[in-house]
């Protein structure tokens, strides 16, 4: 494949995607839509993060681990009780890091 080819086809996927994401965004304002899918759609951003985050903490190593030695696990489940306490995300992620460094530097792996 030449580096011609290669450049359009870049510039040929960009458009595409931008166009497809511009269009949804463009009729979302202009076009009368149920009252469902406004509420649903504000639970696609924490849906994609959990989708995200939740493979990390319970398969650290690639296979399920609930155990105690996970120390992701530990560390999400109190950065998730900060977060619940305190709603306060900057608060949430520095509970969690200084947890999970606790726990590292204690217990070792």
């Amino acid at each position: 494949m030449s580096k011609l080819s290669l450049w359009l086809l870049f510039l040929a996927v960009g458009a595409g995607t931008f166009s497809l994401r511009f269009l949804f965004i463009y009729l979302f304002g202009r076009i009368n839509m149920p009252d469902w899918l406004p509420r649903a759609l504000r639970f696609v951003p924490s849906a994609a993060l959990a989708a995200l985050v939740f493979p990390a903490l319970t398969h650290p190593a690639g296979s399920l681990d609930l155990s105690l030695g996970n120390f992701r696990l530990l560390a999400g489940l109190g950065g998730a009780l900060v977060a619940w306490k305190t709603r306060n995300v900057l608060f949430t992620i520095l509970a969690g890091m200084a947890l999970l460094w606790i726990l590292e530097a204690a217990f070792g792996l």
